[in-house]
């Protein structure tokens, strides 16, 4: 087909004859919904789009969307992804992973994909909970949460996703509402035409284990939300309160305004995607309960991407060394045969 021809795709076009098989409520449900829509909306190539994922509820993801697919091992999707990427380079390749899958035994593997910036998509869905095993606690769990696994409470720190992410280097960092449809569409838009790790956290509800574990953020988003757009200061509450940086360079929240004991807004901190990775970090730490948390865009940076590298590297090879011989290679060097007395001749 001409490039000029595109397919016009549907939702429904990405959809499969599969049964959802998620609990009633899951936030999964609105997640998958918004990912074919927008998907559809890119107009995508399907058979040039693969979805791989690890073990977990969020793992199942691959059965539901109408391309390409692979349902791995637990905490290995990044890995998978990784090879998949470097040997078909032409492919978009989405990575669907939970807290548990990607930040416990994946966490290794999260890691070094995103170290070596492979042009791959990560959506993370954070639930903090582990819920395909019925509800142990898992690395995003706050401390002294009350499960299976931890039943006079958790005594681990939790794992800050964003914070970790950029410290391995991940070149788009973003977070989302699983129910906030409209900014996790504009996020998957960008998300698509990065080239560079991607990774995005997804703030889900899971009904049955953990319900209500973000509540706190989604119930009064005025307050405490704050939409990043790139170039604009860090406001909340309608406007009213920004973060402003202490002496001390710590985030304060402030009254914005020129009244006696408000802060003028020339003072409150601007957002820029391309940033330092400082003030990435910064964002970072606004978390639930003590600050708003930052929604969108945190951070974007171009670099190069280990498998255009990994491409390029074996087209110089080749063009300087020829495709070679795999018999002739076999052969050289210190070669030897056994005889038949066991003897080397």
């Amino acid at each position: 087909m001409s490039e000029a021809v595109k397919l016009k795709l549907s939702k429904k076009d990405l959809e499969t004859d599969q049964d959802v098989r998620w609990c009633p409520g899951c936030g999964d449900y609105a997640i998958l919904a918004t990912v074919q829509r927008t998907l559809a909306n890119l107009g995508i190539k399907r058979e040039n789009t693969v979805f791989v994922s690890g073990i977990g509820c969020s793992s199942r993801f691959p059965y539901y969307m109408n391309t390409f697919g692979f349902h791995t091992i637990h905490g290995r999707a990044p890995a998978v992804a990784s090879g998949l990427k470097i040997t078909r380079p032409e492919l978009d390749v989405w990575v669907i992973t939970g807290d548990g899958d990607g930040l416990s035994i994946g966490g290794n593997h999260m890691i070094h994909a995103l170290r070596r910036n492979m042009d791959l998509k990560i959506i993370l869905f954070n639930n903090q909970i582990y819920g395909l095993t019925k509800g142990q606690y898992s690395p995003t769990s706050t401390l002294g949460t009350r499960a299976p696994s931890t039943p006079t409470g958790s005594i681990d720190h939790p794992v800050n996703p964003i914070s970790l992410v950029l410290g391995a280097g991940a070149t788009f960092v973003a977070r989302a509402m699983d129910t906030d449809a409209k900014l996790t569409a504009s996020i998957l838009e960008r998300a698509y035409v990065h080239k560079g790790a991607v990774f995005i956290e997804m703030l889900q509800n899971c009904p049955v284990f953990n319900d209500g574990v973000w509540d706190g953020v989604k119930d009064d988003p005025a307050n405490h939300q704050i939409i990043l757009v790139d170039g604009k200061p860090l406001l909340f509450a309608g406007g009213t309160k920004g973060i402003k940086l202490g002496p001390d360079y710590r985030p304060q929240i402030v009254e914005v305004g020129d009244g006696a004991g408000q802060t003028p807004l020339s003072q409150i901190v601007v957002h820029t995607e391309q940033g330092s990775p400082l003030y990435a970090h910064l964002l970072a730490q606004l978390v639930q309960p003590d600050f708003p948390m930052p929604m969108g865009v945190l951070y974007r940076v171009e670099k190069p991407t280990y498998d255009a590298l990994a491409t390029q590297q074996m087209e110089d090879a080749k063009a300087k060394l020829g495709l070679g011989d795999l018999t002739k290679l076999m052969f050289s060097g210190m070669t030897w045969e056994v005889g038949a007395d066991g003897t080397r001749q």
